[in-house]
């Protein structure tokens, strides 16, 4: 998957080799959902949320 710029390529692609829930990795910091098309930022609390982003915190672009 293609998105905005190299940064939240690396980012919305990571998988950690430790945690196979996203959720639960420290440096898994954003989550994107392929059917709606959507970003957001992880909240490490424990849970599983997320805050949605609508512009690329890297480039700018709107997403």
């Amino acid at each position: 998957m293609k998105h905005c710029c190299e940064e939240m390529n690396v980012h919305a692609n990571f998988t950690c080799d430790l945690h196979s829930n996203p959720f639960e990795c420290p440096d898994k910091i954003v989550i994107y959902d392929e059917d709606d098309n959507d970003y957001g930022l992880i909240i490490h609390d424990g849970g599983s949320a997320s805050v949605g982003i609508t512009y690329c915190p890297w480039c700018g672009s709107k997403l």
